[in-house]
């Protein structure tokens, strides 16, 4: 009996490696050109209903193929497009549940569905009624619904910075710089349409055209999120983990609705872990753990120290962070923490360090109505060996506006 059982495990292996093999050609099938038509054609033959762990499989390859090769927009949005187009209706349906309020896929899906309404009752009517005529009351309805479509960048910032980092701990990488691209595609679209909108001077197949790309990106993400993220998710994360995804989404904020409910979990209660009462002895003093991270959270700079194998290991929370922090980026490697079109800047600073090159980096940037100053430090122990790099950013506002002289208290 253990001998059939051992041969149905290789038969079965052997027909996990095939339909690997497959999955691979299919993938530089579409890489090089092959029809669409044909490609799915194949599928629909050898492969059949495919898993979502098995897209993951092709997301994996084109993955691979990004770090290796420098593709275009144009050409890394064909083959998402033409993978999306030979798994639509063939993907094994995996139960997730919609019918928890408040359980953050649900909470994305009510997204979804308002992203989906102001699409079809709002932005499209608004487009065809200037297509028709390119008034200045045309343009004002078609950026206010512009503005309310960048509602969206909610909803992507919680797939990506709480939603990403769990499934990277799965092995699970694609996603994070896949769907992130696509993601910033559609946020940079909006923002020129806005722009060209804003300061419109007659172009109009232009803002058209745009409008056109950004309906049908975000309609295939939807797609891509309820058929293949969020299954994908559900079959690996644990209760915990959603639960802690759930009380970190309020820190970034939703998308044109929110959670219909607290979600309380029947089975599990996430107890706040009390603060140690410990003491740290330190070359200049000594500090409970409580005083140390109070000290931390009061510095008017976000901090952020991320160890010599790149992984966040610490950042302060302060009342007002210039940049959002979810407790799910500590343990994931600082580069899949950045969008993929800036990840490569990260990754120069590192090296630099690392090597002694350099010891800091300095950056200034406009950002929503703050001046934002950015310094990266090398941290190096008595060895003069690379132990990490922090990094400090600061609203440098209140201090470009200082004036004068204060000598006393007032």
């Amino acid at each position: 009996m253990s001998e059939f059982i051992n041969n149905r495990e290789q038969h079965g292996e052997d027909q996990n490696s095939e339909r690997q093999e497959l999955l691979k050609t299919i993938f530089w099938d579409l890489y090089n050109g092959k029809d669409v038509d044909q490609v799915k054609a194949f599928v629909d033959e050898k492969l059949g209903k495919v898993t979502v762990d098995e897209i993951a499989q092709l997301s994996k390859y084109q993955k691979e193929l990004l770090e290796e090769k420098d593709l275009s927009q144009s050409e890394f949005e064909r083959i998402s497009a033409a993978h999306l187009s030979i798994i639509e209706g063939n993907i094994i349906e995996v139960q997730y549940p919609q019918d928890i309020p408040g359980h953050p896929v649900h909470t994305f899906c009510r997204e979804n569905r308002e992203l989906e309404s102001l699409l079809q009752s709002k932005l499209i009517p608004s487009k065809e009624a200037f297509e028709t005529e390119d008034s200045t009351d045309n343009v004002y309805k078609l950026i206010d619904n512009c503005n309310s479509l960048y509602g969206i960048d909610k909803h992507f910032t919680r797939k990506e910075q709480l939603l990403f980092p769990y499934l990277e701990k799965y092995g699970i990488n694609a996603p994070s710089v896949n769907m992130w691209r696509l993601d910033d595609y559609i946020r940079d679209s909006i923002k020129e349409v806005k722009k060209l909108l804003t300061d419109y001077n007659g172009e109009k197949e232009k803002v058209l055209n745009t409008l056109d790309y950004i309906i049908e990106q975000v309609t295939a993400m939807i797609y891509r999120e309820e058929h293949i993220l969020f299954p994908m998710a559900m079959s690996h994360l644990t209760e915990d983990e959603w639960i802690n995804i759930a009380h970190e989404s309020d820190e970034i904020g939703y998308c044109l609705t929110g959670p219909a409910a607290v979600w309380k979990p029947k089975r599990h209660d996430i107890e706040s872990k009390a603060f140690g009462e410990g003491y740290i002895k330190l070359e200049t003093g000594v500090l409970s753990l409580n005083q140390m991270e109070l000290m931390l959270n009061h510095l008017p700079v976000d901090i952020t120290f991320i160890d010599h194998n790149d992984i966040v290991r610490y950042f302060s929370h302060g009342k007002e962070r210039v940049f959002a922090r979810t407790k799910a980026i500590i343990g994931r490697t600082v580069q899949n923490c950045h969008p993929p079109k800036s990840a490569h800047i990260v990754e120069a600073i590192l090296e630099d360090f690392k090597s002694g090159k350099k010891d800091c980096e300095d950056f200034w940037i406009k950002f929503k109505d703050k001046y934002v100053y950015i310094r990266y430090f090398a941290v190096r122990d008595e060895q003069n060996e690379y132990m990490g790099t922090l990094e400090f950013t600061q609203n440098i506002d209140p201090i470009q506006a200082i004036e004068g002289e204060k000598r006393i208290l007032s």
